[in-house]
């Protein structure tokens, strides 16, 4: 009997590990680094200092840990039950996890992630405030729509790299331009998700590409703002693309459900050299080498959990 509770008790375990979707957190943990090089460079061209040590930073990465992890987590209650009939191997619908359960799990991350932000400032706690209802707006109505979907998305991990610009709430406005990268790149990921069960269409494939050609293009023009190298971008940039381009465009070509789904986890996965590169562009290479440093733990976790 006790072996029996045991063997329950960790595949309920499991199965909620399943919905936080570990490998798309440890890209979460990419973005606030990102949004911490651009806040220390832009401090760095003013003369200034950055009055955010070890606990502030540790603050900002708990705090994405529990917006993005909350998002996911409702994401499969909200999608209970179409899950039913198109993934009913998913916890929710298998019985591994029940909905009630998850819901309470995913508001405690969300909970704890605006809390942990509030620690540091004010201002992260309204950034925070703002990425968490993003996530459930996008579960809840936005991803069923095929502007909305990706916009509000896109927004939310925008919102993830500006909490790490709100390290320094006074440089938050200056680079609200920068939501564009994550927007854009999230727009077409988000774009091409919509056929990953029933396959998609070649138009919205296509856009999917022209957004991530966009993205790389105003990463390259990104080397004439001040402070920011495109020497050290560069490289980063290089593995982007090289990253993310082909499957996109196999997707584009050949909208099947396969294709499109290993472009989505591609695509994922690749946020973490989109930031690496935004990294290395304003806070030098070594600095880009560390965000970098996750993509390997993700593609780990990504063998274990699914991202999508």
């Amino acid at each position: 009997m006790t072996s029996d509770r045991a063997f329950f008790a960790s595949r309920r375990v499991w199965a909620y590990l399943q919905l936080l979707r570990p490998p798309n957190i440890i890209t979460a943990l990419a973005d606030v680094l990102a949004g911490l090089a651009v806040a220390g460079a832009s401090l760095s061209l003013s003369g200034g200092t950055s009055p955010v040590g070890p606990l502030g930073i540790t603050a900002l990465l708990v705090a994405t840990v529990g917006l993005y992890g909350g998002g996911v987590v409702f994401n499969d209650v909200f999608d209970a039950p179409l899950d039913a009939d198109e993934r009913p191997e998913r916890p929710i619908p298998s019985g591994s996890a029940s909905r009630s359960g998850a819901a309470l799990f995913g508001g405690l991350f969300l909970a704890g992630g605006i809390g942990a932000a509030a620690g540091l400032s004010i201002t992260s706690a309204i950034v925070a405030i703002l990425v968490a209802a993003g996530a459930v707006l996008y579960d809840a109505y936005a991803k069923h729509h095929t502007v909305l979907g990706p916009v509000t998305m896109g927004l939310c991990r925008g919102g993830n790299l500006l909490l790490g610009v709100s390290a320094v709430p006074s440089l938050l406005l200056p680079n609200l331009p920068l939501l564009l990268f994550p927007l854009a790149f999230v727009g077409a990921i988000t774009s091409i998700s919509q056929g990953e069960v029933h396959g998609g269409s070649r138009r919205t494939g296509w856009l999917a590409v022209t957004l991530i050609g966009l993205v790389l293009a105003g990463l390259l023009a990104l080397g004439s703002r001040p402070g920011v190298s495109l020497l050290h971008t560069a490289p980063f940039l290089l593995l982007l693309g090289v990253q993310v381009l082909p499957p996109f465009v196999r997707a584009a070509h050949t909208p099947a459900p396969e294709l499109i789904q290993n472009a989505v986890e591609a695509g994922v996965v690749a946020l973490i050299p989109l930031n690496a590169a935004l990294a290395a562009g304003f806070g030098g290479w070594l600095y880009g080498v560390l965000v970098l440093a996750l993509l390997p733990v993700s593609f780990g976790l990504s063998r274990l959990f699914d991202v999508t």
